[in-house]
This record gives C-alpha cells, sequence and structure tokens, in this order.
C-alpha cells in the first residue's frame, strides 16, 4: 500500500510537473505529515525534488561531470571497493570491467601475478590501466566514443560484447535499489551494461554507499541477478530490504 502510494505520487507529480503539498495530501486523503514522509523517500531515491511547499520533478538536464571529478567524490572508499573486488579475479577467468570511477579503483587493483586472465572492457582509460600487466589480455569493445567517461558505446560495442561469455562481471552503477534494480544516469551506457549482464555467469556490483538505495534513469538489472554487491562503510548502514535482496552485500 506504502509503495502504491508512492508511485501515485510520482506519477502525479509527473502529470502536474509540480504539486503542492496540501493538494497531494487532499489528493491521495493522507495527512501531510504522511506526504511529507514519503517524498523524502523518493528524493532520497532522486524520484522527486522536494521544494519549499511542494513537489517537482528532479532537473534532469544535468552537466555531465567528467571521470576525473566524479574519481575525487568518496576516493578513498572507491579504492577499497576497488581492491575487495579485484581480489576476486582468479587465474584463467574471463571478466568485463565496466566504465566508471569505482571500476577504474578495480582496474587499478588488479593483482601483476594474475595469469591467463582476459579482461574485456568498453572504458579506454580502464584498457590503459591493465596495459602494465604481463598476464592479462585486454579486450577493447569498440564503438562511438563518450568523451566525458572515455567509454564506449553503440555501435559496434554490442556486437562484440554479445560473442564473449564471461566468468565475471564488475559493475558500475548510479543507483542500487532493492525494488527497483541497479540503474544507471546514461541510457547509452545502461546499454552496454545490460549486455554484459546477460553474458556473465557472475555480477559483482561495485557501489560506494552515496548509489545505495537510490534510483536513477535506465535500468541495468534486477537485484536478483545479482549475486555480490561490495560498498563501503563511510555512509548510513544498506537498507534492510536491500541487505534480503541481494545475497552477498560486502562492506569495506
Amino acid at each position: 500500500m506504502i509503495d502504491a502510494r508512492r508511485s501515485e505520487i510520482v506519477s502525479l507529480v509527473k502529470q502536474h510537473g509540480e504539486l503542492p503539498v496540501t493538494e497531494l495530501s487532499k489528493i491521495l486523503g493522507v495527512s501531510e505529515v504522511t506526504v511529507r514522509s514519503d517524498l523524502k523517500v523518493l528524493a532520497d531515491a532522486g524520484q522527486v525534488r522536494r521544494t519549499r511547499g511542494s513537489v517537482r520533478l528532479p532537473t534532469d538536464v544535468r552537466r555531465e561531470s567528467p571521470l576525473e571529478e566524479t574519481r575525487l567524490e568518496h576516493s578513498a572508499a572507491k579504492r577499497r571497493i576497488g581492491r575487495a573486488a579485484a581480489a576476486l579475479i582468479r587465474d584463467g577467468e574471463t571478466v568485463f570491467i565496466d566504465v566508471g570511477s569505482t571500476t577504474t579503483e578495480v582496474a587499478r587493483a588488479v593483482s601483476p601475478t594474475l595469469q591467463g586472465v582476459t579482461v574485456v572492457t568498453n572504458g579506454l582509460n580502464i584498457a590503459l590501466e591493465l596495459e602494465r600487466l604481463p598476464g592479462v589480455r585486454v579486450i577493447v569493445t569498440g564503438g562511438t566514443l563518450r568523451p566525458l567517461q572515455h567509454s564506449l558505446v553503440s555501435p559496434y560495442a554490442l556486437d562484440v560484447l554479445r560473442h564473449i561469455h564471461a566468468d565475471r562481471l564488475f559493475l558500475g552503477c548510479n543507483g542500487v535499489h532493492a525494488e527497483h534494480g541497479v540503474t544507471n544516469a546514461n541510457h547509452e551506457e545502461a546499454e552496454i551494461k545490460r549486455v554484459m549482464v546477460q553474458q556473465s555467469r557472475e555480477i559483482v556490483v561495485v557501489a560506494d554507499h552515496s548509489k545505495l538505495g537510490r534510483i536513477s534513469r535506465a535500468l541495468i538489472a534486477p537485484t536478483d541477478r545479482i549475486r555480490t554487491l561490495i560498498s563501503d562503510r563511510s555512509g548510513p548502514a544498506p537498507p534492510p530490504e536491500l541487505r534480503r535482496a541481494i545475497p552477498e552485500l560486502h562492506l569495506v
């Protein structure tokens, strides 16, 4: 019932653009206190934006931050996550390493003692990070360059990925939510990520605490497709429903 009401709030805001809290209270037949409580949850998930006495859709037209800037956000946490994730790679494996600031830290932490590992990536910076490792063969997907993220998207990237079966995918994202799954802000990148998920035996999501419980624009995968989530202890504890949804949730 609570989820249905919150979904209706989002639907009403999409329909009207902006609504006063008092109006929402009347439409839904609940108190303003209840509406404000719902709005806090929805705002924390990035679905609405609260203003004084009203609610509106979030501003979707935002400047996309370069990878060099996002790497500075929660940088120590991302390094810890990267080290924990990279430690999962075994000799002889084929792995996908997705684009992003946290997955870049995974690439940086790959052990130089590994042998016979193949890494497939659509991140140019990630390929360069791995170039130094003698036991790692790097395959770059090709495709169209997204300069701010140094990532390659369609066309062509999807064609390469569909011919590869990976033991493990290290997946970056903008949001991890128990009900709404793993999501991303950019639709082109999300398309690549979805194919990586389809072609991987095991999915490891790497996401700092600011991504937990949040919902972004484009779905990558439902939570029941995720076996492992590696995050950090720097922020609030992960939502209990997220702990229940993902079998292996590790905080580093």
